[in-house]
């Protein structure tokens, strides 16, 4: 069960940051060329906050299943065991939460321009989010340069 699992988070991450990357071009694009918000950026955003959710579900069985998530060693237990018992799951918590934000405050704006404005912010900020912690983790690109 848990490898299923660890490849279906593995896999649905690609998911996310693909519709994420979409969601972000789509909004600059249609902020620079002033075109209608349109059912195709509706969908988009739709379908990023569909595979975020799914993985975050995956997560979290994952974080309770996972030999790597020892609560008891979370602050002593070493850096790995910290990375997974704590900063992972809150920084994609956060990461979670700002994606379901502007897609719900996006939903509310009247203008075409307020609603990729709002979707472009938030997605963004969520995408800085998950590239910081995924660069922090144990096998994250400022890990390897601490040498």
């Amino acid at each position: 069960m848990y490898n299923t699992l660890l490849h279906a988070h593995s896999l649905l991450r690609y998911f996310v940051l693909i519709a994420l990357l979409v969601v972000i071009i789509q909004s600059i694009l249609g902020t620079a060329k002033k075109t209608p918000f349109g059912k195709w950026d509706d969908k988009a955003s739709l379908y990023l906050l569909i595979f975020t959710h799914i993985q975050l579900i995956v997560g979290l069985i994952l974080y309770f299943v996972s030999p790597w998530v020892r609560f008891s060693e979370a602050t002593s237990g070493g850096a790995d065991i910290r990375y997974w018992t704590m900063e992972h799951i809150t920084g994609m918590l956060i990461a979670v939460v700002l994606i379901t934000i502007g897609r719900a405050r996006s939903k509310r704006k009247a203008s075409d321009a307020d609603k990729r404005r709002v979707l472009l912010v938030f997605n963004a900020i969520a995408l800085i989010v998950i590239i910081v912690v995924l660069a922090v983790g144990p096998r994250g690109i400022l890990t390897m340069t601490r040498g």
